[in-house]
């Protein structure tokens, strides 16, 4: 588990700060620290059950305090508070229980990434109807993608892509000539549990028009290439126990089916997708 997971966890959340908080919920942590990538202020941990929150599982979270993540290693066994403030979580209070004394070294075999004029596969997925759909079908309209799975437990991650998915989809609403020009498309990566049918009733939520959604312009679909689409972005991921290790890939294809910007991270802002949205289709 230790060797998979080192390469894997690409998502970067950087710039938490000490500023108002209004509604933390704070947990206790505990497990084996699996990578430490200083840079990116992310520990990657194998932690046992969190009480009232989650199972236990092997996955990233962000350590703002350097010196924190300078006594960070791999194998150390950790004790930490994991604190969940509205869109963002982080650790504190970290205590280093036992160490190996491992120096922290980044993380190996970075994967290759779809780059910017690259032509994108005529992958075939299922959608939240049960219907068969190709990234052919989007010709002629730019098309935003995105990553997720619904159970995802933690804030910043496909939560955070589907509420700015949602943000998008109605400021382009805005503009009816761009909204006919564009499309959004959320791809689950969890096949086997996000059925159609779960699909439909998540993607209903995040539009808040529930039964009523049809699903004309933001799609959500899942199915057996799903890998062989994450891994032509450059996202890779694992499952481990109920929940899947994995970072993060939002993708702009031009209405010729190219790739015309990548995000690999959660710090882009809805308004900055729009923007280029526009610049595609122009």
């Amino acid at each position: 588990m230790t060797t998979r997971a080192c390469g894997f966890i690409l998502l970067v959340l950087i710039g938490v700060t000490s500023g108002c908080r209004h509604n933390e919920k704070r947990y206790e942590l505990r497990g084996k620290v699996v990578m430490v990538e200083r840079e990116k202020h992310l520990v990657t941990v194998s932690h046992e059950d969190v009480k009232g929150l989650m199972p236990a599982m092997t996955m990233p979270f962000t350590v703002p305090n350097d010196q924190d993540l300078d006594a960070l290693a791999p194998d150390a066994q950790l004790t930490a508070t994991l604190v969940i403030d509205g869109a963002h979580s982080w650790l504190e209070d970290l205590v280093v229980v036992q160490s190996t004394g491992t120096p922290t070294a980044p993380a190996p075999g970075t994967p290759a990434e779809a780059k910017a004029g690259d032509q994108v596969p005529n992958f075939v997925l299922q959608n939240q109807d049960g219907k068969t759909i190709r990234f052919k079908d989007y010709r002629g309209k730019a098309l935003l993608l995105t990553f997720i799975y619904t159970r995802c437990p933690l804030p910043e991650y496909c939560d955070l892509m589907s509420n700015n998915f949602a943000q998008i989809d109605r400021q382009l609403q805005q503009d009816p000539n761009l909204y006919a020009k564009t499309h959004l498309l959320s791809i689950s990566i969890d096949p086997t549990y996000d059925t159609p049918q779960v699909l439909r009733s998540y993607g209903g939520a995040h539009t808040e028009r529930y039964e009523k959604e049809t699903f004309q312009h933001w799609e959500f679909a899942s199915g057996e290439q799903v890998r062989d689409a994450a891994q032509f972005f450059g996202l890779r991921y694992f499952a481990d126990q109920d929940q899947i290790i994995h970072g993060l890939r939002t993708v702009i294809v031009t209405p010729e089916g190219k790739v015309a910007k990548v995000y690999t991270n959660n710090e882009w802002k809805p308004e900055e997708a729009v923007t280029e949205l526009k610049r595609v289709v122009e």
